[in-house]
């Protein structure tokens, strides 16, 4: 049985930067991970992070075998 996986990343995006999504200037996120893999993904996935700040930390994405999405969540370094 083939098992999700589990992709980390660090991102740090000003709030200006952010707002380019609601701008309509930018759709998607594109990060290198951890492992070296560049990932892109729609922007709306991390908007729950958002704060006046931006968007600061490390991350992990969840993705069926298919790479498909499942979840992000904020994890500690």
């Amino acid at each position: 049985m083939i098992q999700n996986q589990f992709i980390r990343f660090k991102l740090s995006l000003s709030y200006d930067q952010f707002f380019q999504v609601y701008q309509g200037i930018a759709k998607n996120v594109s990060v290198i991970a951890e492992d070296g893999r560049r990932v892109a993904f729609p922007a709306g996935r991390i908007q729950s992070f958002l704060t006046r700040q931006g968007i600061n930390g490390y991350f992990e994405m969840e993705l069926t075998p298919e790479n498909k999405f499942v979840s992000i969540k904020k994890i500690e370094c």
